[in-house]
């Protein structure tokens, strides 16, 4: 069985490089990478940039958690992990988060993407203030964190 991951929280520009690098194995025939960016729009508002706020260290346990999981819920076992979120200003098109995986088979890197991405969605204490054309501003409503 082969587990490797990276999770962290950034204050700078995410690199895909990095990403492409640490799940790059002949072990696994598949591999994906997710790139959440910042769009344009969002609800008919024309948007300049995002700002990510976030409760650091219960990020970084909730990503470790969401990891952890991976074996028991979705059977799992070779996988190579690469998890990270910014933190700060970000303009259109940039990158906030990275889940690149890698894993034997197609199937199981497009299943531990997805649930990846919903999970973190979900469960991590990130927050994004949407700054807007007219220079106006608000703190999108995200999902509540939800005890397990």
């Amino acid at each position: 069985m082969l587990h490797s991951k990276i999770i962290d929280l950034k204050k700078e520009k995410i690199e895909v490089n990095k990403a492409e690098e640490f799940i790059s194995s002949s072990k696994f025939g598949a591999s994906l990478i997710f790139k959440g960016t910042v769009r344009e729009t969002n609800e008919n508002k024309k948007v300049t940039g995002i700002t990510y706020d976030s409760h650091d260290a219960m990020v970084i346990k909730s990503f470790e958690e969401i990891y952890s999981e991976i074996d028991q819920k979705l059977k799992i076992k070779d996988k190579a992990v690469y998890i990270e979120h910014v933190k700060g200003y970000l303009g259109l098109g940039e990158i906030s988060i990275i889940i690149a995986v890698a894993c034997p088979h197609r199937a199981e890197t497009y299943i531990l993407s997805r649930y990846i991405i919903e999970e973190i969605k979900k469960r991590s204490p990130i927050w994004k203030k949407e700054h807007y054309e007219n220079e106006d501003s608000e703190w999108l409503k995200g999902n509540p964190i939800q005890a397990n």
